[in-house]
């Protein structure tokens, strides 16, 4: 580089935020593996969290409303909070699905889930606050930074699902302005026992007592984008609905990005305290962060009919969890045949927890696996299977421990990658 190109660099300056600001490194690795799979390589891709629309088309109804819409030149500005239409659906399906009631006024819909949890993180979080959230978990490191807080990262235990508990967060949540919660969670595919839940309702109640008139309440953001998601006997908990004096603490995440595999629809929305929603309505008018208005419509359609969405989740669910669970089978599999692998049982969303305990292992040439991204290269290098480790999620860099999502993934594929893994496993000594 010349000293005038190195003297402009010099020159060039950003703001700090933006100078530290992290990229997804799951979406990194998605695009690299996006890339050699389109110079003919052959990987079984499980990196991110979106489904193939050949194999999880959203439903047939959803779609022509959405054309319906485009030629009923639907095609103006929403309202700022998002049309009525599909607010009201919303307090629909939110009394249906959870027996939670909200008023439309304190329902916020946004260009799917992000925005809403920008806008809550903005509305909530001052600078140099602290925010507490479990680790792995998805991106509040990315929106802490955004907000200019202080993060707390409290790493959660596979003897746990990788789920936190009140012992775990106790500690942390003084002085604290938000915890960010999510289940079922994103990457685990695990999810919130009752008790679990109910004992970090009683934290945040306790915490909150205790702070004075003047001091800003421990707010929980709940995000419950994969609720509709849920596998046999498992049951989806919230803190409202346990917890009832918690619904002035309280903001929700949802969407129809995941249970409907709309992920590119971008319809999700938020609910909470009319006074916070009112708040995110103004931060994202300001940002323009709406879904488009015949998304909007079309979805309030689609919603208000219960039966239309029920019959599109047991179809999505039952594939779903047919491919959950033959991946964990696999796993068994494995793990019975000596390899040093484990899996979680599937519970809901879209992803099986796994781990590669490979580190000390050699490899065919000698080589020795000595760290996370040895593994996660073995495993992508010689048995075509890309997964994104937990460091991604914010665990340690030593954690074995894997995001295996089947959104894009072919019955084929389950068998076949499991085959792949074991001949690749076979040649480590």
């Amino acid at each position: 580089m010349s000293a005038t190109l190195q003297q402009e660099k010099l020159n060039m300056r950003v703001s700090q935020m933006a100078e530290n600001l992290i990229g997804s490194e799951i979406i990194k690795l998605g695009g690299e593996i996006r890339d050699r799979i389109l110079q003919g390589e052959k990987i079984y891709n499980f990196t991110i969290g979106d489904f193939n629309p050949q194999i999880f088309p959203i439903p047939s109804e959803l779609k022509q409303f959405i054309i319906d819409c485009y030629n009923e030149d639907l095609t103006n500005y929403p309202v700022a909070n998002g049309v009525v239409e599909l607010r009201n659906a919303v307090v629909q399906i939110l009394k249906e699905k959870q027996g939670l009631n909200y008023s439309a006024e304190e329902i916020l819909i946004a260009g799917g889930a992000r925005p809403i949890i920008y806008a809550i993180f903005q509305a909530i979080v001052d600078p140099g606050d602290k925010i507490v959230f479990p680790v792995p978990s998805w991106n509040n490191n990315h929106y802490t930074h955004l907000s200019h807080a202080h993060q707390v990262f409290v790493e959660t235990l596979p003897e746990d699902n990788f789920m936190p508990n009140a012992d775990l967060l106790k500690e942390h949540i003084e002085g604290a302005s938000l915890l960010a919660l999510c289940s079922p969670l994103n990457p685990t595919g695990t999810v919130f026992s009752k008790d679990q839940l109910e004992s970090i309702c009683d934290m945040v109640l306790e915490e909150n007592a205790k702070r004075g008139a003047d001091e800003k309440p421990l707010y929980v953001m709940y995000d419950q984008i994969y609720s509709l998601l849920t596998f046999g006997d498992t049951e989806h908990f919230d803190p409202v609905t346990l917890r009832p004096e918690m619904r002035k603490y309280t903001v929700f995440v949802d969407g129809i990005s995941k249970s409907l595999a709309a992920t590119g629809v971008r319809v999700g929305w938020g609910f909470g305290p009319e006074f916070i929603i009112d708040k995110m309505k103004s931060i994202l008018g300001h940002v323009g962060a709406w879904a488009p208005r015949p998304e909007q419509i079309a979805a309030g359609r689609y919603l208000q009919n219960i039966s239309l969405l029920d019959n599109y989740l047991t179809w999505i669910k039952e594939e779903l969890q047919t491919r959950l669970n033959g991946f964990y089978s696999g796993f068994e599999s494995l793990r019975e045949k000596g390899f040093a692998v484990r899996a979680i049982p599937p519970a809901a969303a879209i992803y099986l927890t796994i781990q590669f305990n490979l580190i000390g292992k050699k490899t065919a040439d000698g080589s020795v696996l000595e760290n996370t991204g040895d593994i996660t290269s073995y495993i992508l290098n010689e048995a075509k299977v890309a997964i994104v480790p937990f460091r991604a999620f914010g665990s340690s860099d030593d954690s074995t421990w894997y995001r295996l999502s089947v959104g894009t993934a072919s019955h084929e594929d389950v068998t076949q990658s499991i085959a792949s893994l074991e001949a690749a496993l076979s040649k480590l000594s």
